[in-house]
């Protein structure tokens, strides 16, 4: 049907905003300027001088299922110019965060070989002047000595710098048109309009409010300059058809839904919660799901469990932005390079109402309370604060707990949390217990490589099946749910994970699974779609 500019229209439910920094898909990790500078030395321009180098080794490695995930550029040889020009691009566009980036590890150098347990008065002269006035040295009792960022300052200066955000808008067909997105920079596409915006700009969310309340197609035409001839492109994202009626919950209980990985819906008639939104599309598939059009109109909480790029996906965040009200994020760590504050992250790209949860603080809703239950592990042993397990309590004192992917290392650690809050009656709990090595995630960070087997042995792994029976074996749930698992086909793009009956966190949940079933448990490893509603002392799914 062809749209005029008098029409009122809907965005199609397969509209995809997708966030970038200095080209590259947008993740937490480049939105603080702190790691950030190290992603876009020791990740992109890496990864983009590598493709240069061996244009063809690249093109191999994409097709090769063992490489899912690696790093390597998924253009073939086909592309080498362009990439040779994004190189050229970031070196002048980041000079700066370059700079920083060598300051950072100057001042790790400088502590390294001149802070022997002395006072550090002395040292702050040495601190490189990128840093200076935005460090604190210190030293842990065992005399090692650090530093912090006050990361507040560091937002205040150029190495924040929200010219570098922009996003791609196109419509997306199927699960597996799109590219692993932490090893391919976003290059023109004819089916792609790139939009110089920063994430914070509202004009995002007057577009995405058209999820539930149409506009004028020549109003929201006049919001985004269209390159030429991409008019029609443009037109296409939109439908006169009118979306189906989200119908709240008015039930007595609670109803939950499990829209894929570790993102679930949970209602009672007065609140509704989401925790680690990561949405799918709608479009047509052999794969039962949910999608965009099964969210409500507002969501009263978000909750963020931790800062990985498959549980904090501003894709889907951007996108319903206009529908939260509250986001609850974990405390963090304090100015730690390896750990930055998500608090700050979210208000930086517009984001309101940011609550902070620190480990068993509890916070009071009118029917529930939401309690944050320390998460354990699957950081390769950083020194990470910024996650956290969110137990919901609501009445009659039903508890459903989201651990995602903690792995309970310590089950000392969760018989003193029972001991606090009782038997919980259903828990979803990641056993995506294989992870990648450290370096993975976090080698961009670190100022010295690891050995390969202290890299191997430092894995982002949640519960095996030992862990997780002793967490079940603790807590007594009716119901255990594994979730986060990383299989539903949609997700590729973001975890890269593909499984056979063989792969270690298959074999391990089967495990689970048949465990709790011997305890006169309900188990399920969740895929696709999921309703879990409570009625009284009854779980129905």
């Amino acid at each position: 049907m062809e749209i005029h500019d008098n029409d009122l229209v809907y965005v199609k439910p397969n509209l995809v905003i997708e966030p970038l920094v200095d080209n590259w898909y947008a993740w937490s990790h480049l939105i603080s300027p702190t790691t950030a500078a190290m992603n876009i030395k020791d990740r992109h321009l890496k990864i983009m001088n590598s493709y240069v180098q061996s244009p063809m080794i690249h093109a191999a490695a994409v097709k090769s299922p063992k490489m899912l995930g690696g790093p390597f550029i998924d253009y073939g040889g086909k592309r080498v110019d362009e990439i040779k020009g994004l190189i050229s691009n970031t070196k002048e566009t980041c000079a700066n965060l370059l700079e920083f980036r060598e300051a950072i590890l100057e001042l790790n150098d400088l502590l390294k070989h001149e802070a022997k347990g002395y006072s550090l008065a002395e040292l702050y002269p040495k601190i490189p002047e990128p840093l200076q006035g935005l460090v604190e040295l210190v030293y842990d009792l065992n005399n090692n000595p650090s530093f912090r960022f006050f990361e507040s300052l560091v937002y205040q200066t150029d190495y924040y710098n929200d010219d570098l955000q922009s996003f791609n808008l196109f419509l997306v067909q199927d699960d597996d048109s799109r590219s692993f997105v932490l090893s391919t920079p976003k290059l023109p596409d004819d089916n792609i309009i790139r939009v110089h915006l920063p994430f914070k700009s509202k004009k995002i969310d007057e577009l995405f409010e058209m999820s539930d309340h149409p506009k004028r197609f020549g109003d929201i035409k006049d919001l985004f300059p269209i390159e030429p001839g991409k008019e029609e492109l443009f037109k296409s994202f939109f439908t006169t058809e009118v979306p189906k009626k989200y119908d709240r919950y008015q039930g007595e209980g609670v109803l939950t839904r499990y829209f894929g990985h570790a993102c679930i819906l949970a209602e009672t008639k007065k609140t509704t919660f989401l925790a680690d939104p990561l949405v799918s599309y709608g479009y047509e598939s052999d794969i039962s799901r949910y999608s965009y059009d099964d969210l409500p109109e507002t969501i009263d909480y978000v909750l963020i469990t931790h800062n990985h790029q498959d549980h904090i996906l501003f894709e889907t965040l951007l996108r319903i932005r206009k529908k939260i009200k509250h986001i609850i994020v974990p405390k963090c760590n304090g100015g730690s390079l390896q750990d930055p504050s998500l608090k700050m992250m979210f208000e930086h790209v517009g984001f309101d109402n940011i609550i902070e949860l620190g480990e068993m603080e509890t916070i009071h809703f009118d029917d529930c309370s939401i309690t944050g239950i320390p998460f354990m592990g699957e950081h390769s042993d950083l020194d990470i604060r910024s996650k956290l397990c969110h137990m919901v309590r609501f009445k009659d004192d039903f508890k459903m707990l989201f651990a995602a992917d903690s792995c309970n290392v310590s089950p000392p650690l969760y018989k003193r949390i029972h001991d606090v809050v009782g038997d919980i009656d259903v828990i979803f709990l990641g056993m995506e217990c294989e992870g990648a090595p450290l370096s993975w995630l976090y080698g961009p960070i670190m100022p010295e490589p690891l050995a390969r087997d202290m890299d191997e042995s430092r894995r982002l792994a949640g519960c095996d099946f030992h862990e997780s029976k002793a967490l079940v074996d603790i807590f007594n749930p009716k119901n255990v749910f594994v979730y986060a698992m990383g299989v539903e086909p949609w997700l590729k793009y973001i975890s890269s994970i593909k499984y056979t009956d063989e792969s270690k966190p298959i074999v391990e949940s089967n495990k689970l699974l048949e465990y709790c079933k011997s305890k006169n448990i309900v188990p399920e490893r969740l895929f696709g779609e999921k309703i879990i509603e409570y009625k009284g002392s009854a779980v129905l799914t």
